[in-house]
């Protein structure tokens, strides 16, 4: 009987510091999370000094519970991953160091994962889901289309030209003093407004290529803010309105993504993945734009797509065969595709 490969994950690339436990056939057998949502809230952003403090604070007792959960000893695991990359490398650094001394330790393999990779594969941790396929690629910090031909193989169709919708969403909650982190709050809000109550722009709507922007977004945003200040609903209006238009964008773009895709390789499967993805109203507009597209949509659960150790660990397992030296040094940023060609008006965007 084959024996099962057994990897440890870990992640602390931003405010989350978390463990996993995960088999090579795909079975979770712990997914262990500490927040630090709280602790950054009061500033209302990640202080990235204070985030590196915490993770180091509690790496040893996440992954000890991981262990707990998993019912295993440190000397039943094969294999130990860790995020190199991108991030903020105070956390990132806690996180490899860790990893890189429980891999010396036990003699067992070391992957330096790349955190974006970990998003980008996460879709087949948990779905059927075949080489290649499209990625919408929709975090805090990265808003990227991708086509995935297999792990380390990305093609990249656009990316954000500015900022990050889930910049857009904690700048328009913090402009409302909705709090951190600004998707699931202005979600929330949005439940009780309009979505057309308010008029903002889609920045690139119907543009050729497939990149995003939204500092204009912002900037409208703030200036409809400032308009309708203490006006009846207006709040609940204008998270819906914002949220409305962010979704209205993603799909656009998504939309011009699928006709290249399409045009190269056929009708395939549309993944998104990261933090954003959780978002209803977002997931209702790609559904619908890929089922016009004649796509498969498939989205990773809730656990999956914000910050976590078990998409760390399935992208290590996806390319175990080749380990890194434990020499390797941790990566602030690390594209999923190098080479690909900058937004229009820009230089290399990394």
């Amino acid at each position: 009987m084959q024996t099962k490969f057994i990897m440890l994950g870990i992640e602390s690339s931003c405010d989350e510091t978390a463990a996993a436990i995960v088999c090579d056939d795909k079975t979770i057998l712990a997914n262990n999370v500490a927040s630090q949502m709280d602790m950054h809230a009061e500033y209302g952003g990640v202080v990235p000094e204070v985030a590196a403090r915490a993770h180091l604070d509690v790496i040893d007792q996440v992954i000890n519970v991981a262990l707990e959960d998993a019912g295993l000893s440190i000397a039943e695991i094969d294999g130990v991953a860790a995020t190199g990359g991108p991030g903020l490398i105070g956390g990132v650094l806690v996180g490899t160091v860790t990893a890189k001394a429980i891999a010396a330790a036990r003699c067992i393999p070391y992957f330096a994962v790349n955190h974006l990779e970990g998003h980008a594969l996460s879709g087949r941790l948990t779905d059927e889901v075949s080489f290649p396929y499209l990625l919408l690629l929709v975090s805090g910090g990265h808003t990227q289309l991708l086509a995935v031909h297999g792990p380390g193989q990305y093609e990249r169709y656009g990316t954000t030209m500015d900022d990050a919708a889930g910049e857009a969403f904690d700048k328009g909650a913090k402009i409302m003093g909705l709090g951190y982190p600004g998707g699931p709050a202005i979600e929330r809000c949005a439940r009780d407004g309009d979505p057309k109550a308010v008029q903002l722009p889609r920045p690139l709507r119907g543009a050729a290529h497939c990149h995003f922007s939204f500092s204009g977004l912002k900037t409208a945003f703030a200036q409809r803010h400032a308009q309708l200040e203490g006006v009846s609903n207006a709040v609940a209006d204008l998270a819906a309105s914002l949220q409305a238009a962010i979704a209205d964008c993603l799909a656009d773009r998504t939309k011009q993504a699928m006709q290249q895709f399409a045009a190269n390789y056929g009708e395939s499967t549309l993944v998104i993945a990261g933090g954003v993805a959780a978002n209803a109203a977002i997931f209702t507009q790609l559904e619908r734009e890929a089922l016009k597209a004649g796509f498969r949509l498939s989205v990773p659960p809730g656990y999956l797509c914000t910050d976590n150790a078990a998409m760390i660990a399935w992208a290590a397992l996806e390319r175990r065969e080749v380990p890194h030296a434990l020499d390797f040094e941790p990566l602030p940023r690390w594209p999923l595709d190098p080479d690909a060609t900058p937004p229009p008006g820009q230089g290399v965007r990394r």
